[in-house]
């Protein structure tokens, strides 16, 4: 298993972190690299998430060797066993001691920007790190924080020697690594993308962290244009879907809107967005460049993304529904995809091929002809997808009860697809 980036590491973690979900857990990611994974797993589980840096107290002379660490609000904790072996005195302690506190209140005045820190008695503490390496600065953090009167502490990493999972146990409570092989190698081995992480990322990852998640009406950044969208978001939502409109049909089409109350009511975020301006909806062009509004919709779920930290899935409609799969072809962190009455036709062959995430297509009995251009589509995708044909409904889904046919077979696609992985190689075909 190897990681695309630290935020797709983090995804995965938060994942085998659900036991948690609901209880009073405090995240604390260890800088500077474990702070992009801390900030998505936070938000995942809807915890809160502070930093912990943590300063070891080297040995003079042997500085690899700690004595003991420092933390914030005082906390100090001493190995006796290496005071004693190596001789350290009450002043060199203190001397060393000093040092380290003046660099951990820079770290932390810089991180925190005047913010408090988010108390840690009593509360479940996740230590994050973007992976082990000897595990002494995950140690120290379990000391640090067990000496703030944390609850049960567990230390939580993508990635960490064999050996060193194993010691980590003897100071967490619990310990949860994705992968610990016997051979390991370095931290950045197990990431395709693993850049360095600066202070001031750090920071900007917690003031996101304590900045309320928008809601309602709001401006979706898609390179020089600016979406107009709504967003809702019920509280403890697992996941947000993105709607792709068809042509003439945008945020405020009382069918898509009806689809999202639907999947509201069942917890789903909902991202209600228009692809195109007023004036770009009278191109005919740009209404059928399928290209150009898949790379808005993409831009919209990597904006999801970032601003609330859960994961993504799209509901296409008409052309929409060839867009939504032309992203999800090139994005394998889609979560699952639903079209209704959908033209998944307009997407390229290639891309209908390398889209991973489970797809619906909804599609009505009486719409004979775009039920046939969904079947040729379906032809060419090797993921798990399926056809359901709605007895009795035209393209529009018109017909009584047939719109609430569409929006409870989505609502059943999402909320199924919801607790299973990123797809990152072609399922089988289901039947």
């Amino acid at each position: 298993m190897r990681f695309q980036d630290r935020t797709d590491a983090g995804r995965r973690l938060a994942r085998r972190l659900e036991h948690l979900r609901g209880k009073d857990v405090l995240v604390l990611g260890l800088p500077r690299g474990g702070m992009p994974v801390a900030f998505q797993v936070a938000r995942e589980l809807g915890a809160a998430l502070d930093v912990l840096v943590v300063r070891k107290l080297g040995v003079p002379r042997q500085p690899e060797l700690a004595f003991g660490a420092v933390g914030d609000n005082g906390v100090r904790v001493l190995n006796d066993d290496v005071l004693r072996e190596a001789g350290v005195g009450p002043d060199a302690q203190r001397t060393v001691e000093r040092a380290e506190r003046a660099e951990l209140e820079r770290r932390l005045t810089l991180y925190r920007r005047d913010r408090p820190p988010v108390p840690v008695a009593g509360r479940t503490v996740v230590v994050v790190d973007d992976g082990l390496a000897t595990g002494a600065t995950a140690e120290a953090a379990c000391q640090v924080v067990h000496g703030q009167g944390a609850g049960p502490v567990v230390v939580a990493v993508p990635v960490g020697p064999e050996r060193t999972v194993r010691r980590l146990r003897q100071s967490a409570d619990e310990v949860v690594c994705l992968r610990s092989p016997h051979f390991f190698g370095s931290v950045g081995a197990w990431y395709d993308a693993f850049p360095q992480v600066d202070d001031t990322e750090v920071a900007d990852l917690l003031a996101r962290a304590t900045r309320p998640v928008p809601d309602g009406d709001v401006d979706v950044p898609a390179g020089r244009v600016r979406l107009a969208a709504r967003l809702t978001l019920p509280d403890g939502a697992p996941a947000v879907v993105a709607f792709a409109h068809g042509s003439g049909s945008g945020r405020h089409s009382p069918r898509n809107r009806y689809v999202a109350d639907v999947l509201g009511r069942a917890g789903l975020g909902t991202l209600l967005l228009d692809l195109l301006d007023e004036d770009e909806e009278r191109d005919r062009h740009k209404v059928f460049d399928i290209v150009l509004l898949a790379r808005r919709l993409g831009a919209a779920a990597l904006w999801l993304r970032r601003e609330t930290g859960l994961p993504v899935a799209y509901f296409g409609a008409s052309t929409g529904a060839a867009a939504a799969l032309e992203a999800a072809s090139v994005d394998f962190d889609i979560r699952s995809v639903v079209s209704r009455g959908g033209r998944p036709d307009l997407a390229t062959p290639a891309a209908l091929a390398h889209v991973r995430a489970p797809t619906l297509l909804v599609v009505g009995s009486l719409d004979t002809r775009v039920l046939g251009l969904n079947r040729l589509a379906a032809d060419w995708m090797r993921c798990d997808h399926r056809i359901a044909v709605v007895p009795g409904a035209t393209h529009l889904f018109e017909e009584p009860g047939t719109l609430s046919s569409v929006a409870n077979l989505a609502r059943e696609w999402f909320t199924a697809h919801l607790a299973l992985p990123p797809v990152g190689t072609p399922p089988r075909r289901s039947a």
